[in-house]
């Protein structure tokens, strides 16, 4: 984990980077093929950090053509396991060397606070090369048992050219989950960061050459995803496309799928992920930390926030004081100030979503116990964190995403019910449950319909653990662990006779 620093230090490092503003394409920085351009806006301010290059469908022509030289050459997919795991290991410690710039270039981009970027960015980008890099000389094949006139092997082989379509909430830790193991299986990418946070992609593509990967190995491509996206998606030599963002968009990328090639599309989307306090856990400081943390971490922009909290009648009032006392505590502002703990909304438009969904739980008679509204101190744009009491399952901020630093509280009488509740979603990404009682926990996690269930605790799990959702939050595919490969290989037979 990286020393936290200065307030001070942190403005010097950002008055003094040097923000990409070009594509990257078969190892090179380029401007788009029609020269167009979009502003790249820093959200903690409003103002305009650059410009950026604004790619279109001839543009991910371009990129795809160099993805299959690449990849068909053999100058990545076909190299020595232990070849392509110290190059990752490299682009590893690169991240590492790199990493306050990086954080800082974030941070800029996204009005994310400093000191989540630094972690994020020092410790789990990092890590995640490190760790898929290490994977590769460690997977084997099979042999499958045949009479001895027949040798029968199953192979794993990279699948060819990955798209990839990311979102703006965790910009490069986005691009780690997937670049790290499709790299590790030897497939080469054309990755199409969110229009709003495009730039440490492009700076990881330029370390990335630097580790040793061959150009057109990775490709990034700045724009929107009406146009750049919508082109990865439809594109008939994109061999497999991963993306994380909305469900809204994910039904698209699925059909783009069925009108271009069938590629396999690997989807992690929205959520609307329960946090369950059941009457006998213990208010403790611990719990109530992991309350605030679950709805508010990264201004919950965050797929798996637990923004429904669902708690037991006998300890309702003993939580929802404590958990004000708590929010009290986190502070908004600038950041670039290591003392912040909730940055700006991504767009003023995003802002302006957040803000009203609050005013409609207002409407709908839930009780507004802190915040609300927008900090008139500070210029870009923010929400404060806002906390509902009173909240009733039929409600629209108890029933849609709202992606912004709120949280509410639904009394439940007892564990049926906030199962009952829990389930009543489209969503099945993640929940929280606190109890004291191991079998009680141990129901809720095998009833409840989500890719992950977190007990005494808000985690999404760790690298090893495989992330991804059920019903409208995802498809089969997973992120992290041993089974994050499975989208970027496939399974082959060979069947040898023996005389």
């Amino acid at each position: 984990m990286l020393e936290t620093k200065t307030l001070a230090h942190y403005r010097t490092i950002a008055s003094d980077l040097a923000l990409p503003g070009l594509a990257f394409i078969d190892g090179e920085f380029c401007p788009a093929s029609s020269g167009r351009v979009f502003e790249n806006i820093n959200p903690a301010t409003g103002e305009i950090l650059g410009t950026v290059a604004h790619c279109e469908t001839a543009d991910v022509d371009i990129a795809v053509a160099a993805a299959r030289r690449a990849f068909e050459s053999g100058a990545w997919s076909r190299t020595a396991p232990e070849e392509r795991k110290e190059v990752l290991l490299r682009l590893a410690e690169l991240v590492r060397r790199e990493a306050e710039a990086l954080a800082v270039m974030e941070s800029l981009d996204t009005g994310k606070a400093i000191a989540d970027c630094l972690h994020e960015i020092g410790n789990e980008v990092a890590t995640f090369f490190q760790w898929y890099a290490e994977l590769i000389d460690k997977v084997f094949g099979k042999v499958a048992p045949t009479g001895e006139d027949a040798l029968a092997l199953i192979v794993k082989e990279p699948i060819g050219v990955v798209g990839m379509v990311l979102p703006w909430n965790f910009p490069l830790l986005m691009v780690a989950w997937k670049l790290a193991p499709a790299l590790a299986a030897g497939c080469s990418a054309v990755v199409k960061p969110a229009e709003q946070s495009p730039l440490t992609a492009l700076r990881l593509a330029e370390l990335a050459v630097e580790a040793g990967v061959p150009a057109g190995v990775i490709n990034v491509l700045p724009g929107f995803g009406e146009t750049a996206g919508q082109a990865v998606g439809r594109h008939p030599d994109i061999d497999v496309v991963s993306f994380t963002g909305s469900t809204e968009v994910g039904a698209h990328f699925l059909k783009y799928a069925g009108e271009s090639n069938l590629k396999p599309v690997g989807l992690e989307m929205g959520g609307k992920s329960p946090f369950i306090v059941l009457d006998d856990a213990p208010i403790d400081d611990r719990l109530v930390d992991e309350a605030v943390s679950s709805a508010l971490w990264n201004a919950g922009q965050n797929c798996s926030a637990n923004m429904r909290q669902m708690v037991g009648a006998k300890v309702k009032d003993e939580f929802l004081s404590k958990v004000l006392d708590k929010v009290k505590t986190w502070k908004v502002g600038d950041p670039l100030d290591p003392e912040t703990r909730i940055g700006s909304m991504i767009t003023k438009e995003h802002q302006e979503r957040v803000l009203g969904y609050i005013e409609m739980g207002r409407r709908e008679g839930a009780a507004l116990c802190a915040g609300g509204g927008r900090p008139a101190e500070l210029p870009g744009y923010f929400v404060e964190p806002t906390v509902f009491g009173d909240v009733r399952p039929d409600m629209t901020i108890a029933r849609e995403e709202i992606f912004g630093p709120v949280l509410g509280v639904i009394t439940v009488k007892d564990e049926d019910e906030a199962l009952t509740l829990a389930r009543d979603t489209v969503y099945g990404l993640h929940a929280t449950v606190f109890t004291r009682d191991i079998d009680r926990a141990i129901r809720m996690a095998r009833r409840l319909p989500c890719g992950t269930v977190s007990i005494n605790a808000f985690t999404e799990g760790d690298i090893k653990t495989p992330f991804g959702g059920y019903r409208q939050s995802g498809s089969l595919a997973r992120d992290n662990g041993t089974e994050a490969m499975d989208q970027y290989t496939q399974t082959k037979t060979i069947w040898i006779a023996v005389s």
